[in-house]
């Protein structure tokens, strides 16, 4: 398995745009009755290859968003996006969450289903079909996505790796 190369990013001076990917409501039951609190999933992004994801829990939904978002700034990622694009398919799983990344022809869109659509369209990729193969739990689908993100490589760090010219990665 590759190694995720994980670039931290700090939230200041970034414009970012959030979505709720999940509301989870949860009931305790005291001895005075139910008590009910939520749990959010957010994802944070400015659309130009910058993405996190965030969980809030709170009494009320506004509050948990809030705490999502905050928790979501704390765990902003850099991913390789360029002109709305992934370079490669790639395959990533975490926990028992499978997701699978390909590259679309120019104006097919994000294909994808909602977790992943929040994240994909939260970094900033505009063409892509995108399939969950395992579990459908949001908190790790959102973070296989995440992480199968982080481990696309473009051509121009493949050719730097490998110690070859571009002409030479295209053209084996």
């Amino acid at each position: 398995m590759a190694k995720v190369n994980v670039k931290r990013v700090k939230a200041s001076d970034l414009e970012l745009k959030h979505k709720v990917v999940n509301v989870n409501r949860v009931a305790k039951v005291t001895k005075g009755g139910r008590t009910f609190s939520f749990a959010t999933i957010v994802v944070v992004g400015d659309g130009e290859g910058i993405v996190g994801h965030g969980l809030g829990k709170a009494r009320e939904v506004t509050e948990s968003i809030d705490k999502g978002k905050d928790d979501a700034m704390k765990n902003l990622v850099q991913v390789n996006v360029r002109n709305g694009a992934i370079p490669h398919e790639q395959y990533a799983k975490y926990g028992a969450a499978k997701v699978l990344l390909r590259p679309a022809s120019k104006g097919s869109g994000v294909i994808a289903g909602g977790a992943m659509r929040a994240v994909l369209e939260s970094a900033g990729v505009k063409n892509v079909i995108a399939k969950s193969l395992g579990s459908s739990n949001p908190h790790n689908v959102v973070k296989a996505t995440i992480k199968a993100l982080q481990l696309m490589r473009d051509p121009i760090t493949v050719a730097k790796q490998r110690g070859i010219t571009l002409d030479q990665v295209f053209n084996g």
